[in-house]
């Protein structure tokens, strides 16, 4: 999420007050970090970069909606490709 503000801060899609913003929001949201997703870097993340030209933060995304069978969303082309040829369903 960090680096999805921090880019579109770039592109001044948003302000960094907006950024700012957004990033307190989400220490208000349940989100629970994923106990698998670290372990399997070195492995099925690391080919899902290599074989998909991803950037490995991209490859864990697409890593864990592969593993628990959930669709994505993302605008990024690679990504979005990436996930096609995988049969993630992306929003």
């Amino acid at each position: 999420m960090a680096n999805g503000l921090a880019m579109m801060r770039r592109r001044g899609r948003m302000t960094g007050q907006d950024a700012t913003r957004a990033l307190s929001s989400l220490a208000f949201m349940p989100i629970e970090p994923d106990s698998e997703t670290w372990p399997r870097a070195w492995t099925d993340t690391s080919s899902l970069a290599e074989a998909h030209r991803l950037t490995v933060y991209d490859a864990a995304y697409l890593e864990l909606a592969l593993r628990r069978g959930l669709p994505m969303a993302t605008l990024d082309k690679e990504l979005r490709g990436a996930a096609d040829a995988c049969g993630v369903p992306v929003a």
